[in-house]
């Protein structure tokens, strides 16, 4: 099997190839808009491989939730890749990549959501194996739900930008941290791939993304209540 996978769920683009298992993964540069520059890594990482679109079975893409523009760009991509080549898609969701990133044991994925809020999910995860534990939310990092039992690894941007505040919620249920922690499409395509043999994929036509919020900025009434606006 051959696919191609795309992430672009927070601040870190990376995309990759799937082939029986083998995965060849590139990242985009850091600070740069992941719309400059997706398509021309995507077009370096097929020619590298010397692979044709219409050579694989499929595209993944890393569904959500995450920043609105990285979830659209990768659903566009993939959309709009897929229905060229008469392909289908596979999304796979960003915390459920994230915590197969981190690895085998039980797992909580939490990324930042801005607006004073994160992302977060909890797994357990056992080989290529991710099963879910408590389904993904966006809540504030005081008010993080608490999973069952202890020593979870906590991995993800949003124990980067509130530290503090998710300790604090989570109590003694974190036996370690992984702030550094981003969900890749090399996580990505290891998640899809079954589900694409499994018949699980979907028509190019409805690729779209997991959001779980809907509200894209405050109001200057919530900024002001929350100090940020001046």
């Amino acid at each position: 099997m051959k696919l191609l996978a795309i992430e672009s769920s927070t601040e870190l683009l990376t995309l990759a190839l799937y082939f029986d298992g083998r995965i060849v993964e590139r990242e985009g540069a850091r600070g740069v808009s992941h719309s400059e520059i997706a398509l021309p890594l995507l077009q370096g990482l097929l020619d590298e491989q010397g692979v044709a679109l219409a050579g694989l079975d499929g595209i993944a893409f890393g569904a959500g939730p995450g920043a609105f523009t990285g979830l659209r760009l990768a659903a566009s991509v993939a959309q709009g890749l897929a229905v060229g080549a008469g392909l289908p898609v596979v999304g796979v969701g960003s915390l459920e990549a994230l915590a197969l990133e981190l690895g085998d044991g039980r797992v909580y994925a939490c990324t930042d959501a801005r607006m004073n809020e994160v992302y977060c999910a909890a797994y357990r995860v056992q080989g290529d194996l991710v099963e879910n534990m408590l389904a993904p939310a966006v809540v504030a990092p005081d008010s993080a739900p608490l999973p069952q039992g202890q020593g979870w690894l906590g991995g993800g941007s949003g124990f980067a930008a509130y530290p503090d505040r998710l300790r604090a919620s989570l109590g003694g249920c974190l036996a370690a941290v992984r702030a550094e922690a981003r969900p890749r499409a090399a996580a990505v395509a290891r998640l899809a791939a079954p589900r694409l043999a499994r018949g699980e994929a979907l028509d190019a036509a409805l690729a779209a993304p997991l959001y779980v919020r809907d509200k894209v900025a405050l109001t200057t009434r919530e900024r002001l209540a929350a100090g940020g606006l001046k």
